[in-house]
């Protein structure tokens, strides 16, 4: 079927009602030049940026389809980098909120990242037990670090040493050393998962989290700058031999302790703040401990008092034993407990961030789609934690079941197990909340003021939209209420429950005894009742009036007769009972789903099974017609949303679903919009478009993406089958590696021309006009080869730079060496051509040092690189030197002080001027 009008694309038009995914962490981000008020959290596919102060989204970073399971805020708090379950990191702008680096490395989801104190390195952790150290500056992978043999679950940068240290569930922790690019050091005294780990107090201590309740304590030494006392002391509390291996490396580690936690189960996620002096962590339980790590001073006032304490209780001790106990300082002296934040639910990650004022900031993810922020003082006496803010109305607190649309389609209603939302669909917020039970389904009153929902219990209740309050609870069947459909002539519904009947009930205005005025509410009058055999699970009623169709338990569909109830067919065929159902507006087309994962399409007048589909790979949970069309649209618990053509039995097109299971889903009176809600907690919105949908396209897409890549997804490196490399193969690597292999192509095409042409002008006295330049060339504003091949390289994404050269055959990479003098001598762009250089001479080296027609060439790149270089360093040191002497004249003449921060005398002052009047504010204002 070629291009047709008759089927338009649905886009994503939006999502909402989540809050924060649990299965991805949160942190603290700085927007507007404050701290502790912004909270980035990931939201299925999206990262949302929260202002804690007004209780409202301050930017939704939007990148990959794939959930965010990860993300780190960069030290220079300009970047934020979110970690994907396909295995990609995209780092996002904070200020323009758009996508600045995409990295492709990991083959499964990204569970943990890390950037160094610079924000120059990030080092990210997967499923897949690889880790990959990634260069942001000139966006591209420095090394892949194989070694662990289980899930990676926390990678640190060690600030004064080129170090990597990371944990896993193989209950290893490894010491990476980043110049060489290899393990020298493992701890091996964990006996479970190693769930988090973490380092304080300026690299000297190292804490790791496991299944039990202990925190176990590393002290970490410097061996070439470390203090034989310290060693000593260190050796007096070592319970942990370090291997002969890290003899050589400037690094020792000893168990210096442990904190014992009282919370419960195994440690869900352990965070400390920038400073390394609050260190926080929880359990499966409702609680937060939090651990102050006391600066030198504090600790050694700390060990007198108990040493004068414990002299006092042992009278008759010996001097020497205590003068030799004030030497010594133990890990209980160093670290103070600091009050447990008591939590409202379960916890599924905390970030924390301390102030100047010694005030604590713990923000933390509930498992019921909340964000909270706590307060806690670090100073003076212990105070009670305090909640400043929590973030709960803009989402459910559990699972979505059922949604609906008004008659106006401004309005969406939305049924959890704990309450019912009213959403505006255009700004898609959330307009009203009301308590109730397990809801199962809704459904707007004609008037779009009330709304109907049936719960597990059997009761329906009517609500009061613009009050906000039940009406009446009404006890409509005794188990529970599976459906609601509102009847042809709008002056009643039919509802059908688990109690194997089906009520028919009429709208009726009646005086609310409750009010002095006796004024008149809206309720339900029970008229017929049709028993059934099974229980109910669906109920539609056809648009002409005539006809009743039940989805029974039984796996069958049978229909009735409205007025008589009369028994007039039985649709049988699905394996497994029918879920979900729908009449066409013409009611002469009825479609039912399944749990048999098909949808059969039968026709009205004989009862006849026109096509049945395979529509999903789970059963199906939701089904809906197109108004005043033979279009439906269908979700499963598969999480995809599928459009069908009933007519035609084609599936027109898969939108972007729900990660899980989708439970049901509403088509807008106008079929304008549709929206789905799933067990991820979103509402997503799909909007119809005036663009056209060729099916064909559609359908070569999807064999794409379930085939792969074209060129295969391993990286093989001839030669050397032990190496790997940084990035993996991608699309955009495919796709870079063609426009190479087509540049060369078109490159030598012309070249020819162009020799040809300068043989024809030898032979000519005339002048002959030069050759058309390509259309491709010309496309990328390029009138030379030279500038054609340079435009190619520089088009491609860095990260995708290795993979796609590693993709071309040696011929290609012959012809493109032969180009690359051209370039070097040229000056701009000097480290992208000698970066490709480089790749392509350590990888293909035995071949193309064994060329010799390459041998002239390879010398011309010698002579010309280091040429090249030379003057690029001279002029970078012209201009460093140059700046200095302005920086002196400037400061000399006028004063100030130039390329550095002038207020920090002026800070230094102040912060002064505070610890003398000894305010305990704190420089964070949320309220």
């Amino acid at each position: 079927m070629g291009l047709t009008k008759q089927y338009l694309r649905y886009v994503p038009a939006g999502n909402f009602n989540i809050i924060a995914s649990p299965n991805c962490n949160l942190c603290f981000v700085a927007l507007e030049g404050q701290e502790g008020r912004f909270v980035a959290a990931g939201a299925c596919e999206h990262i949302v940026v929260w202002d804690l102060r007004l209780g409202e989204k301050a930017q939704v970073l939007s990148g990959e389809k794939a959930p965010v399971t990860y993300i780190a805020a960069s030290p220079s708090k300009r970047n934020i980098a979110g970690g994907y379950s396909d295995g990609n990191v995209q780092i996002f702008d904070l200020k323009t909120a758009e996508v600045v680096t995409i990295f492709s490395g990991h083959r499964s989801e990204i569970t943990c990242m890390s950037y160094d104190s610079f924000g120059h390195k990030l080092a990210t952790g997967s499923k897949d037990t690889d880790i990959i150290v990634w260069d942001t500056v000139s966006e591209t992978g420095i090394c892949r670090l194989n070694g662990h043999k289980g899930p990676v679950t926390q990678v640190q940068f060690m600030t004064n040493h080129p170090y990597l240290i990371s944990s896993a569930k193989d209950t290893f922790i490894k010491f990476w050393d980043l110049d060489t690019q290899h393990c020298f050091k493992t701890l091996v005294a964990h006996r479970t998962e190693v769930w988090s780990i973490s380092l304080m107090k300026d690299d000297r201590y190292l804490i790791s989290a496991s299944s039990d309740a202990e925190l176990r304590v590393w002290k970490l030494n410097d061996r070439n700058a470390a203090d034989i006392d310290d060693i000593t002391e260190s050796l007096q509390l070592a319970s942990f031999e370090e291997s002969d291996d890290s003899a050589a490396y400037a690094l020792q580690s000893f168990k210096a302790g442990s904190l014992l936690r009282s919370g419960r189960g195994r440690v869900m996620s352990m965070f400390s703040d920038v400073t390394g002096q609050v260190i926080g962590c929880h359990g499966t339980d409702m609680q937060i401990e939090l651990f102050l790590f006391l600066s030198d001073d504090d600790a050694k006032i700390r060990l007198k008092k108990r040493l004068k304490k414990e002299r006092k209780k042992n009278a008759d001790a010996a001097m020497e034993t205590a003068e030799e106990q004030v030497q010594t300082l133990s890990l209980r002296d160093e670290v103070r407990r600091l009050p447990a934040i008591k939590l409202s639910a379960k916890p599924k990650s905390l970030h924390t961030v301390l102030g100047n004022g010694g005030e604590l900031r713990v923000t933390v993810v509930l498992a019921n789609n909340t964000i909270e922020l706590y307060s806690v003082q670090t100073s003076g006496k212990e105070v009670e934690p305090r909640c400043l803010r929590s973030v709960t109305m803009h989402g459910h607190h559990g699972e979505v079941r059922a949604v609906n649309f008004s008659s106006d389609n401004l309005a969406v209603v939305s049924g959890s197990s704990e309450s019912i939302k009213m959403w505006n669909r255009p700004s898609q917020m959330s307009l009203r909340t009301v308590g109730s039970g397990y809801v199962l389904c809704t459904m707007f009153v004609p008037g779009d003021r009330h709304v109907l929902a049936g719960l597990k219990d059997g009761r329906l209740l009517i609500i009061d939209i613009a009050a906000g309050d039940t009406l009446e609870e009404i006890p409509a069947h005794s188990n529970e209420l599976w459906s609601i459909c509102l009847q042809p002539d709008l002056r009643g519904v039919v509802t059908g429950g688990g109690d194997k009947t089906v009520k028919f009930w009429q709208f009726e205005l009646v005086a609310d005894e409750a009010l002095e005025s006796k004024a008149k509410v809206l309720s339900l009058v029970h008229t017929r009742t049709l028993k059934l055999e099974e229980s109910v699970l669906c109920v539609r009623l056809s648009s002409n009036k005539k006809f009743i169709a039940v989805a029974l338990l039984d796996s069958t569909v049978k229909i009735f007769f409205v007025d008589t109830f009369k028994f007039y067919l039985s649709l049988y065929g699905h394996k497994l009972p029918v879920l979900c159902m729908d009449i066409s507006s013409d009611s002469t087309l009825i479609a039912t789903g399944s749990a048999d994962r098909n949808v059969k399409i039968w026709g009205m007048d004989f009862g006849d099974c026109h096509k049945s589909l395979f529509a999903h790979d789970d059963s199906v949970t939701g089904l809906q017609f197109v108004n005043r069309t033979h279009y439906f649209f269908t979700c499963g618990k598969d999480g995809k949303v599928k459009q069908w053509d009933g007519d035609n039995f084609v599936k027109v097109i898969t939108l972007q679903g729900h990660v899980g299971e989708a439970w049901n889903l509403a088509v807008s009176p106008n079929g304008q919009f549709v929206v789905s809600c799933g067990a991820d907690r979103v509402l997503r919105l799909y909007e119809k478009t005036d663009q056209p949908l060729v099916l064909q396209d559609e359908e070569e897409e999807e064999r794409e993406a379930q085939d792969g890549l074209a060129t295969g997804e391993q990286s093989v490196i001839a030669g050397q089958p032990g190496k790997t490399l940084p990035s993996k193969k991608t699309i955009g690597s495919e796709k870079a590696a063609e426009s190479i292999l087509e540049c060369l192509d078109v490159s030598k095409e012309y070249k020819e021309v162009l020799d040809e042409h300068a043989a024809l002008q030898a032979g000519t006295a005339q002048v002959l006009p030069p050759p058309a330049v390509p259309l491709i060339m010309l496309a990328f504003g390029a009138s030379t080869i030279d500038d054609f091949v340079l435009e190619t390289l520089k088009r491609i994404r860095p990260s995708d730079m290795e993979e796609a050269l590693l993709i071309l055959p040696f011929t290609s990479v012959c012809e493109l060496i032969q180009y690359l003098p051209a370039l070097i001598s040229r000056g701009d762009f000097l480290e992208l051509v000698l970066r490709v250089v480089m790749f392509l001479l350590k990888i293909h080296h035995a071949p193309i040092v064994a060329n010799h027609a390459l041998l002239s060439t390879l010398t011309n790149i010698q002579k010309l690189a280091a040429q090249k270089t030379e003057e690029l360093k001279d002029t970078v040191g012209y201009n460093y030197y140059g700046m200095q002497f302005l920086q002196r004249e400037i400061e000399a003449a006028e004063g100030v002080r130039l390329f550095r921060d002038a207020t920090l005398e002026r800070k230094r002052g102040e912060k002064k001027r505070k610890q003398r009047e000894r305010t305990k504010r704190s420089i964070m204002m949320v309220s």
